[in-house]
């Protein structure tokens, strides 16, 4: 039985690029949960009798939440539920299976890489009928209902066990709980050559892939380990745990570095990899390589026609606006589009949707294709093992080759977590207020050739995003992109990117940093970050 409850709204409700995102003790208050579900449900048209998909990446107050998104799923007329095995499922395996299954759409509790814990980090984001992010014109939808929702419907019915598979009911609604791994798996097997990867495994090539005790795990385990045989031990940190075991789950060169290190030590494996919260990124290394999430995209684009499911070629490359210019060189040889996006993995939906990009790619360590509508983690890490086993080489060797044909784009990224939001704010806005101005002024060795607050034209709907990153670009093709993430749960985040490319295979070899210093000095002048922001250095680079 289904009853409606009275509430009143609260203002701070706006989802972000990926969904709601806030601290536990946000979420915890009476009502928030679910005013924020029931203004999705208001906000997205006839779904009476449809299915809906609910999954999470197992963080604190996962369980709970799903409780409650059954009970108002079935209070609002869903006529089914699927959920994942133990409530969790992968956002790229979420994304499969409301395509799969054809579902109206799907909820996904998740902060991504954020951490998780009682006092931590907590997300709810909705995915639309083809398996990706809602776009904005619904997620405005879904705020401004927020803004003055003033009841919500839930069931009174019992908690669903979603420990074990099987059907049940929850008033008139059907509830499946399925296997979160096997369809995702299966999906993989139909991509990849399995049986290469397989005999590159056997024949003594080393991987260790870094669950990070987030989502991934059980899928990791049952690919790697269980389908193409890679010793037991080498997925470590593979049991989905609430705190993700005090682990920050963001696969980078700071959080990640227990694995980078071992991958970069005498006789450490050949190749290494690590998946965040939620399982959409992706961080991978080389034995003696660290490879750039932009250099991946790149590298992958260029030998993705070894795939199978990539043989027939790419329709075209897409890549968010600070990711480095590297895919742009690989779409001119191929002979196809490479476009530039705002941040945000849902600007990519409507070029898949429209075979315009077959994929895709962000700087955050996010990577993907047209075979679901997320960014994929694991995807990417079978991509390059795919390729790997084919061509026989070093992910070392594949680099440098990569390079000499393409030249190398040094890249890098400054954070500067935590700010003060005001400050952050301030700091943007007095660069928007030097854009005319800066054309023809000359730093060091740098002259700026164009400056721009980078505004979207979306070549499939026609919709125009604007205000998504102001880009500083150099006569000698170097950039310089200053931008606000929308991923954090407390204040803002400036994320300051660098890019230098270098044609000479001579100078492929020096230190990143160093070869940037130009650039970051410059960054630190134009937009006076020390002063703006008390910050005298980034909290972390990647």
């Amino acid at each position: 039985m289904s009853v409606t409850i009275p509430t009143t709204p609260f203002n701070d409700q706006k989802p972000g690029t990926s969904g709601l995102r806030k601290k536990v003790p946000v979420f915890t208050q009476p009502h928030y949960a679910e005013n924020f579900i029931q203004a999705i449900f208001d906000s997205i048209g006839d779904f009476k009798g449809k299915t809906l998909v609910i999954g999470g990446d197992g963080r604190y107050l996962n369980r709970e939440v799903i409780q409650t998104t059954i009970k108002m799923a079935a209070a609002n007329g869903f006529g089914k539920v699927m959920v994942g095995q133990g409530g969790i499922l992968s956002t790229p395996a979420a994304s499969n299976m409301i395509r799969k299954y054809q579902a109206f759409g799907g909820i996904i509790l998740s902060a991504s890489h954020n951490p998780g814990g009682p006092n931590e980090d907590f997300g709810i984001k909705y995915n639309t009928a083809n398996g990706g992010p809602a776009p904005e014109k619904i997620t405005d939808a879904i705020y401004e209902r927020t803004k003055l929702i003033d009841r919500y419907r839930i069931s009174e019915a019992d908690d669903v066990s979603l420990d074990a598979i099987g059907t049940s009911k929850v008033d008139d609604m059907e509830v499946e709980v399925f296997d979160p791994v096997a369809d995702y798996a299966e999906l993989m097997e139909q991509l990849f050559d399995f049986d290469a990867i397989r005999s590159h495994i056997a024949s003594g090539f080393r991987i260790s892939f870094d669950a990070m005790s987030a989502v991934t795990g059980p899928y990791a385990k049952e690919i790697l380990e269980n389908r193409l045989g890679a010793p037991e031990g080498s997925v470590l940190n593979f049991e989905p745990l609430e705190d993700f075991g005090g682990h920050h789950p963001d696969p980078n060169l700071v959080h990640a570095k227990a694995l980078y290190d071992a991958v970069m030590s005498d006789g450490g494996p050949d190749f290494g990899a690590a998946s965040d919260g939620d399982g959409d990124r992706n961080m991978v290394v080389g034995h003696g390589v660290f490879i750039t999430p932009s250099d991946s995209l790149a590298i992958l684009a260029a030998n993705a026609h070894l795939a199978p499911a990539y043989k027939g070629g790419l329709a075209g490359i897409a890549r968010s606006m600070p990711t480095s210019q590297a895919a742009d060189r690989v779409a001119e040889k191929l002979g196809i589009d490479c476009y530039e996006t705002p941040t945000g993995w849902k600007f990519f939906g409507n070029l898949l949707d429209a075979s315009k990009a077959t994929l895709c790619g962000e700087e955050s360590f996010g990577t993907g294709s047209n075979h679901v509508r997320e960014k994929d983690g694991l995807w990417a890490v079978l991509l390059w093992l795919n390729i790997l086993a084919v061509r026989g080489e070093s992910a070392l060797e594949i680099v440098r080759k990569h390079w000499a044909e393409y030249g190398r784009n040094y890249y890098s990224r400054h954070d500067y977590e935590g700010i003060e939001t005001e400050a952050a704010n301030g700091l943007m806005d007095a660069l928007r207020g030097k854009l005319e101005t800066l054309p023809g002024t000359t730093f060091r060795d740098l002259t700026v050739a164009e400056a721009d607050d980078f505004a979207y034209h979306d070549p499939v709907d026609g919709s125009i995003s604007r205000k998504q990153g102001i880009r500083i670009l150099f006569e000698n093709g170097s950039r310089v992109v200053f931008r606000l993430s929308g991923t954090g749960t407390s204040g803002a985040t400036l994320r300051v990117y660098l890019e230098h490319y270098e044609p000479d295979p001579t100078r492929h070899e020096e230190e990143t940093q160093e070869t940037l210093a130009d650039l970051i000095a410059y960054a630190e002048h134009v937009a006076e970050i020390a002063k703006r922001t008390g910050r005298t250095a980034p909290t972390v680079i990647t």
